[in-house]
């Protein structure tokens, strides 16, 4: 497995398949989960901690994007990559709800890698990125593909 940069900073050779990264923890305070709903994704289920019995949710929980930000702060932690964290799309899901006082934590795996045809600056990567509560219950699953730089430019050659 190639190592970081010097500075760090991770390109597409470093990212081989099956290579993991973490991040967190990041808890989840109630006054952030009523913030960010009030702001962002104002449903009763967000900003009402009285909220009980939800069908779906089962009570009062943090938005499934608020998950997804803090879910996006860590991989940033996570992934040094060299020009960032550029994405190029993927699914997301959350199996059951993020509840105020929780505690995430992201874990990231590199499900597969390829250079760019057209640009030879770059690449992408697919990952798997899991982010789990204090009980190590998945509450959101992102696959996602990444623009990720390459330290060495192809020569013509590519996937």
């Amino acid at each position: 497995m190639a190592s970081q940069g010097e500075d760090g900073r991770l390109f597409l050779e470093d990212l081989s398949v099956g290579r993991r990264f973490a991040a967190g923890p990041v808890r989840v305070s109630p006054e952030e989960v009523l913030a960010y709903a009030a702001r962002f994704d104002p449903q009763p289920f967000h900003t009402d901690p009285a909220t009980a019995g939800h069908p779906v949710l089962g009570g009062h929980s943090a938005s499934g994007w608020h998950t997804a930000s803090l879910t996006m702060r860590m991989v940033t932690e996570a992934l040094p990559l060299a020009w960032g964290v550029v994405g190029g799309g993927g699914e997301i899901a959350w199996p059951r709800p993020v509840r105020p006082g929780d505690t995430l934590r992201v874990e990231a795996e590199v499900l597969e890698t390829g250079r760019s045809r057209s640009r030879p600056d770059r690449g992408w990567a697919r990952l798997r990125v899991t982010t789990l509560n204090q009980r190590d219950e998945p509450v959101q699953v992102l696959v996602t593909r990444l623009i990720v730089p390459s330290r060495v430019p192809d020569s013509g050659t590519s996937c």
